[in-house]
């Protein structure tokens, strides 16, 4: 069905401009709502509940409790129901006051709900609610048990009897107003998601469909190579971050302090994670998969096509292998090669040797030294060296690592 029939029920009396019986439109609504009210009569009174729902062609389903009012209602001869769901996009602030308003988009559903008995459609959209919730979510959660559907029950609503209603636009002030020394415009509205927030007890690492949209150069690709494979890091790799990185010479250098406990290392973990201008790895072996380190981006410049590579923490038994090398590389590749960067960056602190004698092996150029550029764990404050590779230089120094990894090296 392209359009829905306009019946009584469903022609407004006020602003008919704004008013759809476009399916497309209807269905769009309905599908990005997450709570929808609906309205009946019990004893003669009116009553509105605020419900999950979802939709499915042209059915909508309404998530309820076996023992509440509407579904008790629904069970002989259907109940008669006046659906809603309501976004609001905007709020208009006129110059005066009797033109402020909203921008929204709604649709009101008319017709008889229906108790779902049948086994198949009741699977079918109790899966289509969990979709709804988080898609995807059906195939990665337990489903309902015997007991359980036994205290749910859900209503079905053919959408036939439907309208849409929409006002997307700016202020209306009368001519009289435009003068008026008073603010006017709109004010947007948007229903974002937030960060993710584990369940404490939760050892598992965060699906893939929980992971919000960014930006390539904000995204944590996985990124797989002979000696070591990048995830995304996650708050379920504090514990075998901690076992890897139980050793002191691990901790000299870092602007963390050594966490005591897995549960400090959880805390160091949920800062990378939690960090906007960050985009934070776990290393691990590719063979056993095994917990060997960290890695990350940083100072992310998209504009500046600019990017820097650090806060890397690698497990002692790991030194001196190809680890470090194939990580680097792979990072220097995706920045080069997939982001077209024009510069990686790495800083290191002046004391760390170490450190900078394994950035000058990977080709980058040493540029300077930043003093009194950040504070270590003991309070005091450390010169940072600063290192840089630009594009024309990625080429040979992808070749050159490239061929050291194949012989054997580091």
């Amino acid at each position: 069905m392209d359009t829905y029939q306009k019946t009584a029920r469903t022609t407004p009396r006020r602003y008919s401009d704004r008013t759809s019986y476009d399916a497309g439109l209807v269905h769009s609504i309905i599908d990005e709502g997450y709570v929808c009210h609906v309205g009946f009569v019990v004893d003669g009174a009116p009553r509105v509940l605020p419900t999950l729902h979802a939709r499915i062609d042209d059915v909508l389903y309404l998530h309820g409790s076996t023992g509440s009012t509407a579904m008790l209602g629904a069970r002989q001869e259907g109940l008669p129901v006046c659906v809603t769901v309501t976004l609001i996009d905007g709020l208009v602030l006129a110059r005066s006051q009797f033109h402020h308003s909203a921008n929204y988009r709604s649709v009101v559903a008319h017709g008889t709900a229906r108790l779902v008995t049948d086994p198949q459609e009741r699977a079918a959209a109790f899966a289509a609610l969990v979709d709804k919730v988080m898609p995807g979510r059906a195939a990665d959660s337990r489903p309902a048990n015997a007991k359980e559907l036994a205290q749910t029950a859900l209503l079905s609503l053919r959408l036939e009897e439907v309208s849409a209603k929409v006002r997307a636009a700016g202020v209306s002030d009368d001519e009289a107003d435009m003068g008026l020394p008073h603010w006017a415009g709109v004010v947007p509205l948007r229903l974002t998601m937030g960060r993710p927030e584990p369940d404490p007890a939760s050892a598992v690492a965060l699906p893939e469909y929980l992971r919000q949209d960014a930006s390539p150069w904000h995204a944590a690709p996985m990124l797989r190579g002979s000696h070591v494979v990048l995830e995304p890091l996650d708050r379920a790799h504090a514990e075998g971050l901690f076992a890897a990185l139980d050793h002191p010479d691990v901790w000299t250098h870092l602007t963390a302090p050594r966490p005591a406990s897995a549960a400090e290392m959880a805390q160091i973990v949920a800062a990378a994670v939690d960090d906007p201008g960050r985009t934070a790895f776990v290393q691990k072996d590719p063979a056993t998969g095994t917990i060997v380190g960290s890695t990350s981006y940083y100072a992310i410049d998209p504009a500046r096509r600019s990017i820097a590579i650090g806060h890397t923490m690698l497990g002692r038994p790991w030194w001196r292998t190809a680890v470090n090398t194939e990580s680097k590389l792979l990072l220097m590749g995706h920045a080069f090669d997939t982001l077209d960067a024009i510069r990686v960056e790495w800083h290191t602190d002046i004391r760390n040797e170490r450190s900078q004698q394994a950035i000058v092996r990977l080709g980058a150029q040493r540029e300077g030294v930043l003093r009194a550029h950040r504070q270590r764990p003991d309070g005091s404050w450390r010169d940072t060296v600063s290192f840089a590779m630009i594009a024309d230089e990625w080429p040979g120094a992808r070749d050159r690592l490239a061929a050291a990894l194949a012989a054997g090296g580091r």
